[in-house]
């Protein structure tokens, strides 16, 4: 059975920075692809940034320049650095992990505040 754990979630200032862990525990097949979520109150979830076993990375518009998704040495841990962040940046953020032949399995989600 495979549980996706996020953590790292807090509140911080505008400006601030944060770091979000994900891993997944279970039996581990193989990851095709990484990926961070989020969703504000009143909105749909939306991409924040996502990585592929090749190693490419992508970026929702509203991240690309502050925040930087990369694996970690035991490759089932994805992280997301989160600089300069913004009072709309917070939201609950969700990691996803896409497991060859298994699909799509979810984390329960960090929350993210920004605010003074």
């Amino acid at each position: 059975q495979v549980q996706i754990v996020e953590s790292g979630g807090g509140l911080v200032q505008p400006g601030g920075s944060l770091r979000l862990s994900c891993a997944a525990f279970g039996s581990i097949f193989s990851i095709l692809e990484m990926a961070w979520y989020r969703q504000a109150p009143g909105k749909q979830r939306e991409l924040v940034a996502t990585t592929i076993s090749g190693g490419s990375t992508n970026y929702g518009d509203s991240v690309k320049g502050r925040f930087t998704i990369s694996r970690g040495n035991a490759k089932n841990t994805v992280y997301l650095q989160m600089t300069s962040l913004k009072p709309e940046d917070t939201a609950v953020y969700y990691c996803k992990v896409e497991f060859r032949h298994l699909g799509n399995y979810w984390g329960q989600g960090t929350q993210v505040t920004v605010s003074s």
